[in-house]
């Protein structure tokens, strides 16, 4: 990873540049595919990763993207950037439902959960979802589990949170929700009101981030979403793994997406010690 450097115009080209490529896309919707029936993660099959692009039009992305996700957050594409600053959230509790997609759980805000803001747009919070394993990797490394925290501008553009887990001690926030998950899991498509749920919940553990532009891992595989990592790897137990793989019914090991490219992208790190002081 490079050291960070001591002018700021470095800082504001790696700020430009990444402004400039969100503008080549018009911002990917938090729509990702709902049926799992139309696609699957086991590699080599029919609806497999490598034929997502091929299933349907729409979904020609998967295939033949130029800045598809995930990738490998890898130190030798890493840039050091200060200007990024820390991660703004600002979220509430907010009603929500489970659903299982038959392909992954995901937790569905129905009203107004909060929302992060990044580069002067407020990004709103609308759902999180597992993946196991996680989807990016770190230097070549795969963790246990990845949660997504999908948020979408006014302006229909894409940012999303992710957090990798490795096998440890049970994650509070899966805590609250097993006996939930549990209920939705006899079911596809099964879907249950939960009440009140706190965002704040799912912890972070860490103000150093990634930061670089990508799609969505499920076709559509829409391009010029905005991608925050953090560097932090939080802990899940086992069981908590279990439940999560067993409660979908696509008979599937994994429903992790393979690695993709990193062409020429710029991978952007923030840490706390490297801000510029304000003047």
């Amino acid at each position: 990873m490079e050291k960070p450097t001591s002018t700021c115009s470095f800082f504001f080209l790696c700020i430009i540049f990444l402004v400039l490529a969100f503008c080549r896309f018009p911002g990917a919707k938090a729509q990702e595919v709902e049926d799992e029936r139309e696609f699957s993660y086991e590699v080599g099959s029919e609806n497999g990763p490598d034929r997502w692009g091929a299933l349907h039009p729409e979904w020609a992305l998967c295939n033949n993207g130029t800045m598809q996700s995930p990738i490998d957050l890898t130190n030798e594409r890493v840039k050091v950037v200060p200007a990024l600053g820390r991660l703004k959230r600002s979220y509430k509790p907010a009603h929500a439902r489970l659903r299982n997609r038959g392909h992954d759980i995901m937790l569905e805000w129905t009203e107004d959960a909060g929302s992060i803001h990044i580069g002067g747009t407020k990004y709103y919070l609308k759902q999180c979802h597992w993946h196991s394993p996680s989807e990016h990797t770190v230097n070549g490394r795969r963790f246990e589990m990845e949660v997504h925290l999908v948020h979408q501008s006014s302006e229909n553009k894409t940012a999303v949170l992710g957090i990798m887990y490795r096998r440890g001690r049970p994650d509070t926030f899966l805590s609250e929700l097993m006996e939930l998950i549990d209920d939705v899991a006899k079911t596809r498509d099964a879907e249950r009101d939960v009440g009140v749920v706190n965002p704040w919940h799912i912890k972070l553990g860490s103000r150093k981030y990634y930061r670089y532009l990508g799609s969505l891992t499920t076709p559509p595989c829409s391009e010029g979403v905005l991608w925050t990592i953090t560097r932090k790897v939080r802990t899940v137990s086992m069981e908590q793994l279990r439940l999560l793989r067993d409660a979908v019914h696509d008979d599937a090991e994994r429903n992790a997406r393979p690695e993709q490219p990193i062409s020429d992208r710029m991978i952007q790190f923030y840490r706390p010690d490297t801000e510029v002081p304000r003047r």
